[in-house]
């Protein structure tokens, strides 16, 4: 069985594509970690952060996207932007928070576009 986080992911990449979001990866993993989602909207290269939780307890799911976080985030992004020659395209970070009390509810999606900037060094055009 998947865990709450790979469901949330792919119910993340169906909520995006029915947007008109192109899915390019899921779980794209290079040396400096995991990126959960990356997709096209438009030529916009959109790398999405998703946080599943079961409740609203610990807080909005932004906050658990610390300034550390945010500089592996974008420092992922920089290196899979420069392996796919993609450093023209404009690029920026969403994080999609799925709030799933029930595993048999459908979850509430907040999206939240351009969640963050990126932190730090590199040239991600927004």
């Amino acid at each position: 069985s998947s865990t709450l986080g790979q469901r949330g992911e792919r119910v993340a990449a169906r909520f995006l594509r029915q947007i008109g979001y192109k899915i390019v990866a899921q779980g794209h993993r290079n040396k400096f970690g995991e990126l959960d989602l990356i997709a096209l909207d438009g030529r916009t290269v959109v790398f999405v952060e998703v946080k599943t939780r079961s409740s609203h307890d610990a807080g909005h799911p932004t906050e658990a996207i610390t300034q550390e976080k945010q500089q592996r985030l974008t420092k992922l992004a920089l290196h899979y932007l420069k392996h796919h020659h993609l450093l023209e395209q404009p690029a920026r970070f969403d994080v999609i928070a799925l709030t799933w009390p029930e595993p048999t509810t459908q979850p509430e999606i907040q999206h939240y576009l351009n969640a963050f900037p990126a932190v730090g060094k590199g040239q991600m055009h927004s």
